[in-house]
């Protein structure tokens, strides 16, 4: 797999923006072995879609018409292809056919689609169906909904699967706008990442319009019985009728945090701001898609406790969709800059102790995982080498918690201020541009560091984004609260009766702290107890209710399995999956009890998250 390196060049190489990067090598195309495009020779700019979604087949079919620009004068445009079934492509407006051939399949990359193009071609159009079984789309039917009536689709095109249902150059260094036109069912309504209506018609035809540059991976559909309800002027939800009062509730501080955003670091240049929130399959907390994120039901806990994730989700308007990796090797770049922006988010809305709080749980996660992939393990430097692989694989704590640490360590050693400078002005030097780690690297040491050799020694970012493990110089993290909750701990550990923690309110966080520190020796009697004062197995938040079910599962507490097979078999998010399966298999009556609920549960997950599980149960 991936054994073609193929030149992907970060956005605009040709622009006179880019011309900087004849002088500065750091500037210069990167290669993308996770794509088959040569877009050194022929690059795509715009697309313009054109698909009838049909829920009986559970065929999308129709047309994908791309503006192209023949950099080489060529003959040839190499796109990305998996699970298509491709009827004809033709040339520029007259659309005279062309010939076309697609390449061996390669494990997770698909197959190269290879089309005969003139010198003088400016307009590519690809005639296609995607495949039912497509890895981007899944199918749900009315029984999987909030609502049980209708029946509904969503995509996931992150990493490398929007080639699974729009043939296109499928890697994040290329960037494009788009427009789409598509038809479904008169009673269902269809939202993409663009411009949205906000209410059904008639028709059942749609038309949407995305004016900004952005790469494959933000292409999203979605499509099921669904109403809006707006939050403020600029942001609003997107739900079954069902789910919206709740989401609504929930998520009445999205206005807070885009203005409490644009203070931090400019002004929101994507229009709107509005949230879906999809049936329990969605196997991501959310996924940053240009203005509208999508979102698990998972976050509707009904005391606001888990709306740090529209915060994560909301960065990415800067962090991702704004400044994007240019590949999946500099997933880092995307993510650990996000989770700094969502606790500066966090802080300014709910304060230091909130923010405080999620820092210190994201640092000890990351501890353990270091500790269980070992501190050599190359997959712990933040610039990862994924060819041959998932790209999947380095969504982890190392490029979200560790990508964190990093800018942090940055942060208190140059100061908030300077720090805050500099990120603005990395935002508006790279908008709508795709850039390496190499490219942050020559930023920092030129534009902040300035030469300074004591200041880059005391950060000291090539350890950071070139060697494994955790520095030695990763920030002091600590939380008052959760100072609070060890002294607690320290007495539980020396009574080990319940009678410690009467009349103790918890939050989310402190929920989460409290479960992942109790003593080793804690029985599961102590346990039932603790169940009794704190409602962990019913609990409403799916955070503490993973948590819970682990160390359930660990225990061997018998009065959670109702809750855990059932959590297990409606709740698709694929970060409370894992961690249930990976405990659950470490035992031969635990894998047993796993594949009889996986049986049931699959059929709901979407495949990135089966895809994982099933590797893990074989």
């Amino acid at each position: 797999m991936r054994k073609l390196i193929l030149l992907i060049p970060v956005l605009f190489a040709l622009s006179c923006q880019q011309k900087a990067s004849d002088k500065n090598p750091a500037l210069a195309i990167v290669k993308d072995v996770h794509s088959f495009a040569k877009p050194e020779k022929a690059i795509v700019k715009h697309l313009e879609l054109d698909l009838n979604v049909d829920f009986v087949t559970q065929i999308i079919s129709g047309k994908a018409s791309w503006t192209i620009e023949n950099i080489s004068g060529g003959t040839e445009i190499v796109f990305d292809s998996r699970q298509l079934q491709i009827q004809k492509v033709t040339l520029d407006t007259d659309e005279k056919e062309t010939t076309f051939t697609l390449g061996d399949e390669i494990k997770y990359l698909g197959q190269s689609l290879h089309v005969k193009i003139d010198p003088s071609t400016t307009r590519v159009t690809i005639y296609y169906s995607a495949s039912k079984d497509a890895a981007a789309i899944q199918w749900l039917n009315p029984q999987q909904t909030a609502g049980k009536k209708y029946p509904f689709l969503f995509t996931q095109s992150q990493a490398i699967l929007a080639r699974t249902w729009i043939p296109c150059q499928d890697s994040p260094g290329i960037r494009f706008t788009y427009t789409a036109k598509i038809s479904v069912p008169k009673d269902l309504l269809a939202v993409m990442s663009a411009e949205n209506p906000q209410a059904k018609n008639a028709e059942g035809k749609y038309s949407f319009k995305q004016p900004n540059p952005i790469p494959s991976y933000l292409m999203a559909l979605a499509i099921g019985d669904l109403e809006f309800k707006s939050i403020d002027g600029r942001t609003g939800v997107y739900a079954e009728p069902v789910t919206l009062s709740k989401a609504v509730y929930e998520f009445a501080d999205m206005g807070k945090m885009v203005n409490s955003a644009e203070k931090i670091y400019g002004p929101y240049k994507w229009g709107r701001y509005d949230v879906i929130v999809l049936p329990p399959s969605f196997p991501f907390g959310g996924m940053e898609n240009p203005m509208l994120t999508f979102l698990t039901p998972t976050l509707i806990a009904g005391d606001r406790s888990l709306v740090s994730v529209i915060a994560h989700e909301l960065a990415h308007s800067w962090s991702g969709n704004l400044v994007t990796n240019s590949t999946w090797n500099d997933f880092w770049l995307n993510e650990g800059f996000t989770t700094y922006f969502e606790r500066r988010i966090v802080e300014d809305v709910y304060g230091k102790d909130e923010a405080g709080m999620q820092e210190l749980l994201g640092f000890g996660g990351l501890q353990e995982l270091i500790k269980e992939m070992g501190e050599t393990n190359p997959d712990t430097k933040l610039k990862g080498n994924y060819e041959g692989r998932d790209p999947d694989e380095g969504v982890t704590d190392i490029a979200y918690e560790k990508g964190y640490s990093f800018l942090r360590t940055i942060e208190d050693a140059v100061g908030r201020q300077k720090f805050d400078i500099f990120l603005n002005e990395y935002f508006n030097a790279h908008a709508f541009r795709s850039v390496s780690s190499e490219v942050f690297l020559d930023d920092l040491e030129t534009k902040l560091l300035k030469g300074d050799k004591v200041l880059k020694d005391k950060i000291d970012p090539n350890l950071w984004v070139y060697q494994p493990g955790l520095p030695s110089n990763s920030p002091a993290v600590g939380s008052v609260k959760f100072k609070a909750l060890d002294s607690l701990l320290a007495k539980w550990a020396g009574l080990l009766t319940a009678g410690v923690f009467n009349n103790v309110k918890l939050s989310s966080n402190e929920s989460l702290y409290l479960i992942s520190h109790l003593p080793e020796n804690t029985t599961i009697d102590q346990m039932k107890v603790l169940d009794q004062i704190f409602k962990f197995t019913s609990s409403g938040n799916a955070e503490i209710q993973s948590a819970w079910y682990v160390l359930s599962i660990k225990k061997g507490y018998r009065p959670a399995n109702k809750n855990i097979e059932a959590f297990l078999t409606t709740v698709g998010r694929r970060k409370f999956l894992m961690p249930l399966y990976k405990e659950l298999v470490k035992t031969p009556e635990g894998k047993k009890w796993a594949k009889k609920i996986y049986v049931n549960a699959r059929p709901n997950y979407h495949s990135v998250a089966y895809n994982t599980i099933d590797e893990l149960l074989k």
